[in-house]
C-alpha cells in the first residue's frame, strides 16, 4: 500500500506513520515552573541530537485543547529540564504521567514516585530510574500542525551533567541495557522494551570515526591530533 498523508487515504484501521518509525526512546521529561511546581512527563518523541556537547530534544505536541505543554513552557521559563530513563520496571508510573492534567498538578506525586536532587538544576530527578541528564535549555523549534495537537514545540537542551546508578555498569564499564530493560514506543498503544543486542564495527581503521560512533570526543580528539 502506499497513500499520501493528508491527501489520499490509507484504507488502513489506524494510521501507520508512527508505527513506522520505530522504536523511539521515551524522553521522561522533569521540570518546574516559575512557582517552584514539580513536572513529570513522558515524550515518545525523544532523541540525543549530537555528543559534543550533547545535546538532546524532546517533541511535545500541544495538548486537546491547544495548548503547549507544561514541559515546554517550564523550561523556556527556567532554563532547565532532566530526562530520566523510562524502563520496563517504572511503565505503570510514565504511563500515569501521559494524562492530560491541570497546571500544576505534581505528575511525581500522581504517579507514586519519589524525587532526588538534581546537581547542577532545579528540577528533581525519578528515583529508581538507572540514567538521568540535566540539562540546560538551548531553544525551541516551533511546527504548525493543520489541527492545534499537529503543532508541536521541538525543545533542544545541554547535557552538562549525567546520573548513572552503579549497579547498571557491568565489569567492563559499560552500561548494561539489558539489565536496564528501556522501553520504548511503537506505534498506536504499543510498547517495546530491549532484551538483546548485538554488535557491528564499520569496516576499515578510521578510529575518528569509529570515536564519532562510539560519541566518544575524548577519543575524537585524539584521534584528530594523531592525524
Amino acid at each position: 500500500m502506499y497513500h499520501e498523508p493528508g491527501r489520499t487515504p490509507h484504507g488502513l484501521p489506524h494510521d501507520p506513520f508512527k508505527s513506522c518509525v520505530v522504536p523511539r526512546p521515551i524522553g521522561w521529561i522533569s521540570t518546574v515552573d516559575a512557582d517552584g511546581r514539580d513536572n513529570l512527563a513522558p515524550y515518545s518523541q525523544f532523541q540525543n541530537v549530537t555528543f559534543d556537547p550533547p545535546i538532546v530534544m524532546f517533541s511535545a505536541n500541544q495538548s486537546t485543547r491547544g495548548e503547549r505543554r507544561d514541559s515546554v513552557r517550564n523550561a523556556e521559563q527556567t532554563g532547565q529540564f532532566v530526562w530520566n530513563m523510562a524502563t520496563y520496571a517504572l511503565r505503570e508510573a510514565v504511563n500515569i504521567g501521559a494524562k492530560e492534567l491541570p497546571h500544576g498538578v505534581d505528575e511525581f506525586q500522581r504517579a507514586g514516585m519519589e524525587k532526588l536532587q538534581s546537581r547542577l538544576v532545579p528540577p528533581k530527578r525519578v528515583k529508581g530510574s538507572p540514567i538521568q541528564f540535566d540539562c540546560e535549555y538551548l531553544n525551541t523549534l516551533r511546527f504548525p500542525g493543520k489541527l492545534h495537537m499537529g503543532t508541536v514545540d521541538v525543545v533542544f537542551g545541554r547535557v552538562i551533567r549525567i546520573h548513572i546508578d552503579d549497579e547498571y555498569i557491568d565489569g567492563n564499564g559499560l552500561v548494561d541495557v539489558l539489565k536496564m530493560l528501556p522501553i520504548a514506543r511503537m506505534g498506536y498503544h504499543e510498547y517495546t522494551t530491549v532484551y538483546n543486542k548485538f554488535q557491528m564495527v564499520i569496516p576499515g581503521n578510521s578510529q575518528a570515526l569509529l570515536a564519532g560512533l562510539e560519541d566518544s570526543p575524548d577519543k575524537a580528539a585524539q584521534a584528530h591530533q594523531a592525524r
